[in-house]
C-alpha cells in the first residue's frame, strides 16, 4: 500500500469498522452499507478524494448472504490515489444509500446498477432504468437472469435449424 494512502485506511478503519483487502497493489475497504456515505464523505472532505470514478455491483449468486456487493472506486487527483470501496448487501430486496449529494455524477451510475442488478439506491433523485425498456422485467446482470439463446447456423445444421425458426406467413 502507498505511505501516502495509509491515513486514510486508518480512519476508514477505526471510525467504520472496514476490513482491509489488499491485492497486487490496489486497496479495498469492506463497509457496512449503513457506512458508506459518511465514509465516502470522510474520504472527499479529510482526505481530498474529489473524484468518484465510477459505482458498480457484483453479483455472488447462489450465495444469499451477501449476496451483492455494491463497488465505488474514488480518486484523489491532487495526490494520484485511487481506493475502492466495497459495501456487502443481502440478497433479498437489495436496498444501499445514495451517494448522490456528495457525487452528482452518482445519479447515472446508481441508475445503472439499479437498471442491471435491481440494487435500490434509497435517497436517489430519479431511480428508474437508463439501459434497459422501460417495460423490461428482471435485471440482466444478474446471475440468475435467463438466458436467451439461439444455435449457430452453419452448412451442417441448416435444415434442422431453419425447420425451427419463425417464418412470416405467406
Amino acid at each position: 500500500m502507498e505511505e501516502k494512502l495509509q491515513p486514510a485506511v486508518a480512519a476508514l478503519q477505526e471510525r467504520f469498522a472496514a476490513s482491509l483487502e489488499e491485492f497486487r497493489g490496489e486497496v479495498t475497504l469492506v463497509i457496512a452499507s449503513e457506512h458508506i456515505v459518511e465514509a465516502v464523505k470522510t474520504l472527499r472532505d479529510e482526505f481530498f478524494f474529489n473524484q468518484l470514478v465510477d459505482v458498480t455491483a457484483v453479483d455472488y449468486y447462489p450465495q444469499e448472504t451477501p449476496r451483492f456487493h455494491v463497488v465505488y472506486h474514488l480518486r484523489s487527483l491532487g495526490e494520484t490515489l485511487v481506493i475502492c470501496l466495497r459495501s456487502p448487501l443481502d440478497g433479498n430486496a437489495p436496498h444501499h444509500p445514495t451517494v448522490e449529494k456528495l457525487f452528482p455524477n452518482a445519479n447515472w451510475y446508481e441508475r445503472e446498477v439499479f437498471d442491471m442488478f435491481g440494487i435500490t439506491f434509497t435517497g436517489h433523485s430519479d431511480m428508474r432504468r437508463i439501459i434497459m425498456p422501460y417495460d423490461w422485467q428482471g435485471h440482466p446482470l444478474r446471475k440468475d437472469f435467463p438466458l436467451g439463446y439461439e444455435e449457430v447456423q452453419y452448412t451442417f445444421n441448416f435444415e434442422e435449424i431453419a425447420g425451427r425458426k419463425p417464418h412470416p406467413k405467406e
